[in-house]
């Protein structure tokens, strides 16, 4: 779960984002990927070392250059972790399409347009809540209208 959360955590950038779509082109080096961005090479190393930590990247050094490419194995664990919690919520939209099926088939589902539901015809109405809202300022007292500063020359 540790890797998952490293991997989501460099995808929460859009500059890492940004960068693995330039490596789904294919291998590339820092300091192409680095051209499109407005910040340092030494920033997007920074980005790519996230990536690499995360497993999303893989780096390898070829005389002065240090290609970059997409790991494939740890975008498939984040596939797989994904369709587990597209199909378990799939399952629970399933189960609430059975629920409301059945409260429509009971008459209990939802009220014609022009009815009210109970919760509605037992609310208060908004006299009495406003009123109810004035009589809890007024127990609470008076606003405190006076900044910190102004209290403190008061103090004086």
């Amino acid at each position: 779960m540790q890797s998952l959360d490293a991997a989501f955590f460099a995808l929460a950038d859009p500059t890492r984002r940004a960068i693995l779509a330039r490596l789904a082109l294919g291998e590339t080096t820092v300091m192409e990927l680095a051209a499109p961005f407005e910040m340092s090479q030494p920033a997007v190393s920074r980005h790519l070392r996230v990536l690499e930590d995360a497993g999303l990247i893989a780096r390898r050094v070829d005389g002065t250059k240090r290609p970059c490419r997409l790991q494939g194995q740890r975008l498939v664990e984040l596939e797989q972790w994904l369709a587990m919690m597209r199909d378990a919520l799939a399952r629970n939209y399933d189960r609430l399409d059975g629920v409301l099926a059945k409260l429509q088939a009971d008459g209990e589902g939802r009220p014609e347009s022009g009815a009210r539901p109970a919760a509605a015809r037992k609310a208060r109405p908004a006299a009495a809540r406003k009123a109810r809202s004035a009589a809890a300022a007024r127990k609470a007292g008076p606003a405190n209208t006076t900044s910190p500063r102004q209290r403190t020359r008061r103090t004086r």
